[in-house]
């Protein structure tokens, strides 16, 4: 029987792909695309333009079609749910690997002999100077470590329990259901949270003065949010912060080396 190995994103799929021919196996690898520790989630699985017009809003590339981009993310996985191969789900300590993890359970829930996963924690990180080590909440993702370090844990794919299966693809139909602005993973549990909380962020780091908007970005992605906040993210808040005139931004909005921050200048007061 054949095996294919799902991943968040096309980065953690790169460096496994590398990592299964370093170890002579052709097994397949196949990337999930979205980020859902972000945006709406209530009728994912349905109704894929939901996910679609939420990325439109975010992304500054008017030229990707990402209406055909979760069309086809919802055909892959229809396939993987009526595939026989068995699934090995890789996941780190992080709230979009858990939610994929939970997304999986519950698709392929009535043929779980099929399913398999790879754990990985902040103590698997074996490069001391990696980012993720700064972080107080231990969040990780398949795509922060090294091939040579995927490959050794390649024998550590295990069948997931029913039961657990079972669990994980209740809690996936309770994030939906909540279907929060922003989820943090902590404590093995879910709460949601809003995007006013990355605004506060960004808020605390504007000055006066102008400064590189990517070091406020880097400022923000490393604070304690208990999820990992992409650069997109950042910079869409960013703009919506700049369009509500709460910050000014100078340069090309849509890309971090010529682009500058600082405060809004505060209200004249009428005497």
């Amino acid at each position: 029987m054949s095996t294919i190995h799902l991943t968040n994103g096309d980065v953690a799929a790169e460096s496994l792909r590398t990592a299964l021919a370093q170890a002579s196996r052709d097994d397949r690898v196949e990337p999930l695309r979205d980020d859902l520790a972000v945006g709406p989630l209530r009728g994912v699985d349905d109704a894929p333009h939901m996910r679609a017009g939420f990325w439109e809003r975010v992304s500054a590339d008017t030229q990707r079609d990402f209406v055909r981009e979760f069309r086809e993310q919802a055909a892959v996985l229809q396939a993987l749910a009526s595939s026989s191969a068995n699934l090995v789900v890789w996941h780190g300590e992080s709230a979009s690997d858990q939610l994929m993890l939970r997304r999986v359970c519950y698709l392929v829930r009535n043929s779980p002999q099929r399913l398999n996963e790879v754990r990985l924690s902040i103590s698997d990180l074996t490069d001391p100077q990696a980012w993720a080590h700064a972080r107080k909440d231990r969040a990780t993702s398949i795509g922060m470590f090294a091939p040579e370090v995927l490959q050794t844990h390649l024998p550590d794919a295990a069948p997931i329990p029913v039961l657990r299966i079972s669990r994980l693809a209740l809690e996936w139909q309770q994030v939906k259901q909540a279907n929060g602005e922003t989820r943090r993973w902590r404590d093995n549990t879910f709460t949601s949270s809003s995007f006013a909380e990355l605004d506060a962020l960004i808020l605390e780091r504007a000055t006066d003065g102008w400064q590189p908007a990517a070091r406020v970005a880097a400022s923000v992605m490393a604070a304690e949010l208990w999820f990992l906040v992409s650069d997109s993210i950042v910079l869409w808040r960013m703009r919506e912060l700049a369009a509500l005139r709460r910050i000014r931004l100078r340069g090309d909005a849509n890309e971090w080396r010529s682009l500058e921050l600082r405060a809004a200048p505060a209200p004249c007061s009428l005497q």
